[in-house]
């Protein structure tokens, strides 16, 4: 199966991000490590082997129909308005000699091409924001009245196997998410498995059927109500301007490179670069959304309660039952949060009467366990621990002092 590459108003992300991905890679794909997928023959202008005509007579020959083997059509980038120009182009590809119908002038556009592959793949594939909504190209003050590629095609448009454009979006997108897609129409292209699930958008629905906030690792901040007051602040970053609430993206859970890093995991706050509109509609980058107004301001209420009552579950569970017994919480760093008071006591009594309900109560039974003989060991075998000790060979120091 082949799959062909074209770039138009792109800064060449998605290709980045595509070389980055590791499950599957690009290379398990093109050297067929991957045991329930075809042969995959890659068209790529920046990796191919070939160059030149010898490199678009592939594109053209899948054009016209005889390629002889089936082909997946990936675009990258924003799709301009350079159809509608009188003369000229935004994006091109080489010369109108390459492209069976012709182009404008000596260089075949980019457009071109798209109109030539589009309607004989067997998928369409749109990578990165700018190909899927629009994107950077596409916002308020550009000359290219560039668009979507599923908006280019029109929503009336359908693949030789009956689908319309599939979009895995992202500024830029994460590579596995591009690769685990492919690999799967594949295999519903060969009748090895079902055909993925699309949502409404014709999203992969299993990698963005979930908000950026639901699975980050500073969500357990925003319900206890605590927030980032500036850049480096390691608590939720609503209120520094993350749209993580109501942005559909997997990046936290899955990372950027190798199930590592990723926005909120490196401190960056969510910008809705997987979202139609971006970044017109979620600008101005790091202002508070100003639905974190209401709800930021009500969690900041209840979250500080939650927190509360979890410190003090805290302060219970970090004391050994040994320490409750013997009323004595001294370790060698201290006070173990301290003695347990009455309030501990009293939290404990209704806590824990809940929480073994219906079952055997350990903690009461810990209650009689007998405490170990051999405690304070050192003690007990006459070591005196308040000798004093060579420091350096320099002078004599106690070890409270040291």
């Amino acid at each position: 199966m082949h799959v062909f590459w074209l770039s138009g108003m792109s800064c060449d992300g998605c290709t980045v991000s595509m070389l980055g991905a590791s499950n599957p890679s690009i290379e398990d794909l093109v050297l067929d490590r991957v045991p329930d997928l075809p042969v995959v023959v890659f068209h790529h202008p920046m990796i191919s082997e070939e160059s030149g005509h010898e490199l678009l007579a592939q594109y053209s020959a899948a054009s016209q129909g005889s390629l002889g083997a089936p082909y997946i059509l990936v675009v990258e980038g924003s799709i301009p308005d350079d159809q509608a120009l009188s003369s000229g182009y935004f994006a091109s590809m080489g010369s109108t000699q390459d492209l069976p119908r012709g182009g404008r002038g000596d260089n075949a556009r980019v457009t071109d091409w798209i109109v030539a592959l589009a309607p004989n793949a067997a998928v369409t594939v749109a990578i990165g924001t700018c190909a899927t909504w629009g994107g950077i190209p596409a916002a308020a003050g550009n000359f290219t009245h560039s668009m979507s590629l599923m908006d280019f095609l029109g929503g009336s448009y359908r693949s030789s196997r009956g689908l319309a454009v599939v979009n895995v979006p992202g500024c830029a997108p994460q590579g596995d998410n591009f690769t685990e897609t492919l690999a799967n129409l594949m295999r519903g292209l060969t009748g090895n498995r079902d055909m993925p699930e699309f949502d409404e958008l014709g999203r992969p629905a299993w990698l963005f059927d979930q908000t950026v906030h639901r699975h980050c690792p500073k969500a357990g901040y925003y319900e206890e109500g605590v927030f980032s007051e500036e850049f480096g602040d390691n608590q939720c970053l609503v209120e520094i301007g993350c749209w993580g609430p109501v942005v559909q993206c997997n990046i936290v859970e899955r990372g950027a490179v190798n199930h590592l890093g990723g926005c909120m995991v490196a401190g960056g706050a969510c910008i809705g670069c997987t979202m139609p509109g971006f970044p017109d509609k979620y600008s101005p980058f790091y202002k508070a959304p100003p639905g974190s107004a209401i709800s930021g301001g009500l969690t900041k209420v209840t979250g500080g309660g939650i927190r509360r009552l979890r410190r003090m579950s805290m302060r219970s569970g970090n004391r050994e039952p040994i320490w409750d017994r013997a009323n004595d919480g001294t370790t060698g760093w201290g006070y173990a949060h301290g003695l347990e008071t009455p309030l501990d006591r009293l939290n404990a009594k209704f806590y824990k009467k809940l929480q073994y309900k219906g079952t055997v109560n350990h903690a009461a039974r810990n209650k009689l366990q007998p405490q170990p003989k051999s405690m304070d060991i050192l003690r007990q075998k006459g070591v005196d621990m308040d000798a004093s000790t060579d420091v350096l060979q320099e002078h004599v120091i106690t070890r409270e002092e040291l």
